[in-house]
C-alpha cells in the first residue's frame, strides 16, 4: 500500500494510492496515518477495505508530510563510505546518531526555506523508515518486523550551522522546512528488500546524487537494532538513514549550495518523488 496525507497544512486527511493511482480518502476509515494505524493489524484493516468506495481527493490536492504526530526524527550522519570521504571524515565504526526537530517537517513539495543569512543550504536525499510497532532492545534479526514502511526524506541541512557553529549538528539540521517527507509510506510488504534501492537528487535539472542503499555502511535492520537499544522507537518514528554521495559541500574545488528561486527534485526507486522551490526564510 501507499498511504498519505493530503489537505492544507496543519488539516490533512489520510488518504491511499488506490491500483489505478488515485488518491483516496481514509478519513471516514482512520483518523491519521499515525500510532495504532501503522501497526501490522491497523495495515492489514486498511489492506482489506474495497478502495473503489472510498471518495476521491480533490485534483492537484497538496501532499502534507505521509507519517503524522511523528514522535521523534532521528537521522543517521556519514552512512555511506563515499560520503564520508567526500566529507573529509573517516567511516564511522558505529552509527553517527543526530535529531531533526519535527517542526522541520513539510508535504514533499512544500517550499523549502534558505534560513536569514545562510550561504550553506544544503540537500540529502535519503531512504526513511517509518516504525509500526514499539521496539527497545531488538535484535537485527527482528527488526524489520517493527517497520511500517518506507519513504522519501530530503535531509535539508545548513552547513555553516552544522558544522562551524559549535560543532553540534542538530542545529544545521532542524530549521523549519528542513524534512520533507513522502510523498507516501510504502508499507514494508511492497519493499522486498530496502538495501536495493536506487536513490537520487536533482537541483534545477542537474543531477548531483545518484546512489543505491546497498552501499549504506549500516543498513536498516542494523540501524533499527542499534538505536532501540539507545531508545524507545514508537510507531510512527521516522529514521533518515544517510544520504550517498554528491551533497553540495563535497562538489570539488569549490562546494555548491542551494539559494533562492531553485528546483530540486528527487526520488528513490518504487518510493515516489519530491520537488520543492527554494525561497527565502521571512
Amino acid at each position: 500500500m501507499k498511504l498519505l496525507r493530503f489537505g492544507p497544512k496543519g488539516q490533512e486527511k489520510p488518504g491511499l494510492v488506490d491500483a489505478d493511482g488515485i488518491v483516496r480518502d481514509l478519513s471516514a476509515v482512520v483518523d491519521d496515518i499515525a500510532g495504532d494505524v501503522l501497526s501490522d493489524a491497523g495495515l492489514a484493516r486498511l489492506r482489506a477495505l474495497d478502495t473503489s468506495t472510498l471518495p476521491r481527493a480533490p485534483e492537484g490536492v497538496r501532499l502534507g508530510a505521509c507519517v503524522g504526530r511523528v514522535g521523534k526524527m532521528v537521522c543517521i550522519g556519514l552512512n555511506y563510505a563515499d560520503h564520508a570521504a567526500e566529507s573529509n571524515l573517516p567511516v564511522p565504526t558505529e552509527p553517527v546518531v543526530f535529531n531533526k526537530w519535527t517542526s522541520a517537517i513539510v508535504g514533499p513539495n512544500d517550499n523549502v526555506e534558505i534560513p536569514r543569512g545562510s550561504n550553506k543550504t544544503d540537500w540529502e536525499v535519503e531512504l526513511g523508515v517509518v516504525i509500526g510497532k514499539p521496539c527497545k532492545n531488538v535484535d537485527a534479526a527482528d527488526a524489520l518486523d517493527h517497520v511500517a514502511g518506507y519513504c522519501v526524506v530530503n535531509d535539508v541541512s545548513e552547513r555553516e550551522w552544522q558544522i562551524e557553529r559549535g560543532g553540534q549538528w542538530d542545529k544545521g539540521k532542524g530549521f523549519d522546512t528542513f524534512g520533507p517527507i513522502g510523498p507516501w509510506l510504502v508499507t514494508r510488504d511492497e519493499v522486498a528488500d530496502p538495501q536495493q534501492l536506487d536513490l537520487w537528487l536533482e537541483v534545477d535539472g542537474h543531477r548531483y546524487q545518484n546512489g543505491n542503499t546497498r552501499t549504506m555502511i549500516f543498513g536498516v535492520a542494523e540501524l533499527v537494532a542499534y538505536l532501540s537499544r539507545c531508545m524507545s522507537l514508537q510507531p510512527g518514528d521516522v529514521i533518515s538513514t544517510g544520504t550517498p554521495p554528491g551533497v553540495g559541500l563535497g562538489i570539488k574545488p569549490t562546494p555548491v549550495y542551494l539559494k533562492a528561486g531553485q528546483t530540486i527534485r528527487l526520488g528513490i526507486s518504487g518510493l515516489g518523488e519530491q520537488l520543492q522551490r527554494t525561497v527565502a526564510a521571512q
